[in-house]
C-alpha cells in the first residue's frame, strides 16, 4: 500500500493537533479517525431492518380499527344510487 499524504493544510494540521492530543503520530490519529467512522457505519448497516420489519412494527403501533359494518356489496351500492 501506498503511503497517505495529506495536502490540504487544515486537514494536516487537525491531524497533528489530534495526534499530540493522543500522544501519537498523525498517521495513527488518522487511522484510529478512520477506524471509528467505519465502525459507526458497520453499526448502522447492521441496525437497519427490512422494510416488512419497520412496517410490521407500524402494524403494531398502529392498528387497523375494526370494521364498521357488513361489507358493502351490490345490493348496497343499487339504494343508495336509488336503484338506478
Amino acid at each position: 500500500m501506498g503511503a497517505l499524504y495529506i495536502k490540504d493544510q487544515k486537514t494536516a494540521f487537525l491531524a497533528e493537533r489530534v495526534a499530540k492530543k493522543l500522544g501519537t503520530t498523525k498517521t495513527e490519529a488518522v487511522r484510529q479517525a478512520l477506524e471509528a467512522i467505519d465502525a459507526k457505519f458497520e453499526d448502522d448497516m447492521a441496525r437497519q431492518r427490512s422494510t416488512r420489519e419497520l412496517m410490521v412494527e407500524f402494524w403494531k403501533r398502529h392498528p387497523l380499527p375494526e370494521t364498521l359494518g357488513p361489507i358493502p356489496d351490490k345490493a348496497f351500492y343499487d339504494e343508495l344510487s336509488g336503484d338506478l
